[in-house]
C-alpha cells in the first residue's frame, strides 16, 4: 500500500491512499491517525471516488514527531572520510550511529527549498526513511520491521561549510543540517515490497538516484545498507520508548550527495536548481532551490 498526504481544492492536507494512477481520500485528520488505525483497515475506509494523480498536490506525508538520521551506508562513509584524509573510525563498525536532526523544518514533493544566507555550499542527500508506526522499546532487530509503518524518500539538505566548521570542534552537524529536511512523495508499506525484501530486517533491493536539473549525478540501491533498519532501530530504542511518527534516515547512499562526489570541492547547489530523487516503488521527490 502506498499513502501520502496531499492538498486539493477542497482540503489544504488530506491523508490518501494511491493506487496507480489513482487516489483516493481517507477520511481521517492525519497520517498520525492512519497509523494509529493501521494500515489495512486504513485503505478499507478509502473512497470509492478517485482522483487523477496529476491533479493532486502532495505535501510532506507526515510531520515527523523526532528526526534522526543515521550513517549505515558503508560506501559512503568510505568516500566522505577518505575526503576529508582520513581513515573510517573503528568504532563506526561497532555499532550504528545517528544523530538528531530538526522535525520542525519539513518540507515536501515541490516544495522550494531556502538556500540559508549563511552557506555558499548548499548539497543534497539521497536517503530512505523509516516511519514508525508502533511504539516500543529494547525492540529487537528481528522485531524491528513490526514497528515501521512504511517507507519514504528523505532529502537530508545540507550547508557543508557551516557543517565542516561545526564536526571541527567535536559537535554537530547542527546548524549546517536544520534548515530543511524534505520526505515524499509517498510512504510505501512493506506489503508492497515484499517481492523486494533481501531477508535483512528493514532492508529492501530498491533502486536509487539522484538528478540535478535533469543530469543524473547519484546511483546507488537501499540493499547496499551495512547497517540494517532493524539494527539502526534496536540501538536507538535500547532504554528509549520509540513513538508513533518517530521517522530514521538511513543515511546517504554512496555517491548520493555533491559533498562525495567532488571531495568537497563543489560546485554546489545553485538558486534554481532541481533535484530529483527517486526510489524505485516510492516515486520521484523533486524540489527547487530557492
Amino acid at each position: 500500500m502506498r499513502f501520502a498526504t496531499i492538498s486539493t481544492l477542497r482540503h489544504t492536507s488530506q491523508p490518501a491512499l494511491v493506487d496507480g494512477d489513482r487516489v483516493h481520500t481517507l477520511p481521517f485528520a492525519d497520517m498520525y491517525a492512519v497509523m494509529e488505525v493501521g494500515a489495512e483497515k486504513a485503505a478499507k475506509k478509502a473512497s470509492k471516488d478517485w482522483l487523477p494523480i496529476d491533479e493532486v498536490s502532495f505535501l510532506s506525508p507526515l510531520k515527523p514527531f523526532t528526526l534522526r538520521d543515521g550513517y549505515a551506508f558503508e560506501q559512503h562513509v568510505l568516500t566522505a572520510n577518505r575526503n576529508r584524509g582520513r581513515d573510517v573510525p573503528a568504532e563506526w563498525y561497532e555499532f550504528p550511529v545517528f544523530y538528531f536532526t530538526n522535525p520542525n523544518a519539513v518540507f515536501g514533493h515541490e516544495d522550494v527549498i531556502p538556500y540559508p544566507h549563511y552557506t555558499d555550499a548548499m548539497d543534497y542527500e539521497l536517503e530512505i526513511a523509516a516511519v514508525v508506526g508502533k511504539g516500543g522499546m529494547n525492540i529487537k532487530p528481528e522485531d524491528a520491521p513490526n514497528h515501521i509503518f512504511g517507507y519514504t524518500i528523505f532529502n537530508d539538505w545540507s550547508a557543508r561549510d557551516v557543517q565542516r566548521k561545526e564536526m571541527a570542534v567535536g559537535l554537530g552537524p547542527a546548524k549546517g543540517k536544520d534548515f530543511a529536511s524534505a520526505f515524499g512523495p509517498l510512504i510505501i508499506t512493506h506489503e508492497a515490497l515484499a517481492d523486494k525484501w533481501t531477508g535483512r530486517p528493514g532492508v529492501y533491493d530498491l533502486e536509487m538516484s539522484a538528478r540535478v536539473n535533469g543530469r543524473e549525478l547519484s546511483r546507488g540501491n537501499f540493499k547496499d545498507m551495512h547497517w540494517s533498519f532493524g539494527e539502526i532501530i534496536a540501538r536507538i530504542s535500547d532504554s528509549i520508548m520509540l513513538h508513533p511518527g518517530d521517522v530514521i534516515g538511513s543515511g546517504t547512499v554512496g555517491t548520493g550527495c555533491l559533498l562525495e562526489l567532488t571531495k568537497f570541492q563543489g560546485p554546489w547547489l545553485n538558486h534554481g536548481d532541481v533535484v530529483e530523487l527517486e526510489i524505485e516503488r516510492i516515486g520521484i521527490l523533486r524540489n527547487i532551490v530557492g
